[in-house]
């Protein structure tokens, strides 16, 4: 899941703004085509889709994007069709967690596992 969900225009309230929602395998998928470099057929067998799912998804996430930087509008992350695998992510940075106790996974190079450490 994302660390951080929601983005606005700097200094303008969040009741002012329209807002547009983009999903989580939306923002999965600009990540793995633009973070990661992923060609379209790559990404689509990462995602488990079709490359034309694929290219249609991303399509989708490049239209509510550029309408929110556009327009000036709030961007939200949440919702869609998805399942997460693999090991859970730290909740405190982006590298990896421990995943499995049913506390919130600190990663062991974290800072905030350092601070819950006592010396």
């Amino acid at each position: 899941m994302p660390g951080v969900n929601y983005f606005k225009p700097r200094a303008v309230p969040v009741a002012l703004l329209e807002e547009v929602t983009l999903s989580v395998e939306e923002l999965e998928a600009l990540r793995l085509a633009h973070k990661e470099g992923l060609y379209q057929l790559q990404a689509a067998e990462r995602m488990g889709v079709s490359r034309a799912t694929f290219g249609r998804v991303l399509d989708s996430a490049h239209r509510k994007v550029t309408l929110a930087l556009v327009d000036g509008c709030a961007l939200r992350i949440e919702g869609g069709s998805f399942c997460m695998t693999g090991p859970e992510r730290c909740v405190h940075c982006p590298l990896r967690g421990d995943g499995g106790s049913g506390e919130a996974p600190l990663c062991e190079e974290c800072p905030a596992r350092a601070a819950k450490t006592p010396q």
